[in-house]
């Protein structure tokens, strides 16, 4: 017999679910009829998979060590430490990849300020990204443990292009990942981003229409009615909505350029830069939607990717304690240094650049 007992992440989910964790090669079909035999009980009585879990519940497997074993589950008798789980590329991400800021941290919530050059998730198998720093971030400091991690993987919640600067939401445990993809799957977690246009920009305008992707480019094409869009693209359509507000414009030894405040009401993949491109407001650095002959005229200042970022959340009202210090919170982070440096005119007497 195994017993389990439920720790703090993994309270609040469905048993079957839990047991899956635990179970991992197992198939559905084999768990529920442990459970309907009783040879899987939940504090000693027989469950249907659908409960939800609360911390220090008791879970007892009535399985052999070769079967618990043999569907995933740790050596009975070892500490975590002695299985064969490998945290080396967590720690390797942690230390290797730099420039990546604490804003906001507390038990369940880790709030990072990611460097454009940074992969929100990784797109390959061999990458390092934000989600890999921060479960290196999360063991090194003591605040995540192997036994955890077998069963739960922190991860980041929301996801910025590559050469994205800004804001990422985390959960460190399941409840706070829970509660991060739940404001932003109902848009009640405000996002606002700062960007560099080359030109004069006078805007303060909500827009919507509809963008399509295409796939094998990674471009995607904005239609501002239905009604616009062709017949075999329909189905793959989205929705955004997105509004422009002009912060201010600045003359440079190249021309004006426009610091825009952009607030997304949908997230769409690339909206804030092809919305910007399809309305004649390029994003400075944009080498997919831009303009390449404004991109050189900034290559010597140390631009090399778009100029975007994620600088501000605004986080609904909540009245669960666990969260109480995020209720109505407005977090916010600064500019790169490139975006300072463009807008006070300072030359690029270091050789900066923008990877």
């Amino acid at each position: 017999m195994i017993l389990l007992k439920v720790a703090k992440n993994d309270a609040g989910q469905r048993f079957d679910k839990y047991l899956k964790r635990q179970l991992k090669t197992a198939q559905s079909s084999f768990l529920y009829k442990m459970l309907r035999k009783k040879n899987i009980v939940l504090n000693g009585k027989k469950a249907t998979g659908r409960e939800l879990l609360c911390e220090n519940d008791e879970v007892k497997l009535f399985l052999s060590d070769e079967t618990y074993k043999k569907f995933g589950g740790v050596s009975v008798g070892k500490e975590p430490s002695e299985t064969a789980f490998d945290t080396s590329a967590y720690l390797t991400a942690y230390h290797k990849l730099k420039g990546i800021q604490t804003i906001f941290e507390n038990e369940h919530v880790l709030i990072l300020n990611k460097p454009a050059g940074i992969l929100s998730q990784k797109a390959e198998p061999a990458d390092f990204s934000a989600n890999e720093w921060l479960i290196g971030y999360l063991l090194e400091t003591g605040s995540l443990s192997l036994e955890t991690l077998l069963t739960f993987k922190p991860s980041v919640c929301n996801r910025l292009d590559r050469n994205t600067s800004g804001l990422l939401v985390c959960g460190k445990t399941l409840f706070g990942s829970r509660y991060l993809s739940s404001i932003i799957k109902d848009k009640s977690l405000q996002k606002y981003y700062y960007t560099l246009t080359a030109g004069t920009a006078e805007l303060d305008t909500r827009i919507n229409g509809w963008l399509c992707k295409n796939a094998k480019t990674n471009k995607v094409t904005i239609y501002e009615r239905e009604s616009d869009i062709p017949e075999h693209l329909k189905e793959s359509a989205g929705y955004i909505d997105t509004s422009f507000k002009s912060v201010k414009t600045i003359s440079t030894q190249i021309g004006a350029i426009t610091l825009l405040e952009v607030q997304l009401f949908t997230g769409k993949t690339h909206q804030i830069r092809a919305q910007l491109s399809a309305m004649g407001y390029p994003v400075i650095g944009d080498r997919k939607y831009g303009s390449s002959k404004r991109n050189k005229e900034f290559y010597d200042t140390g631009v090399r990717n778009q100029l975007l970022h994620a600088y501000k959340l605004v986080f609904p009202k909540n009245s669960e304690e666990c969260f109480a210090d995020l209720s109505e919170r407005t977090l916010t982070c600064e500019l790169p240094t490139l975006f300072e440096r463009l807008m006070t005119n300072r030359p690029n007497s270091r050789n900066e650049v923008l990877t």
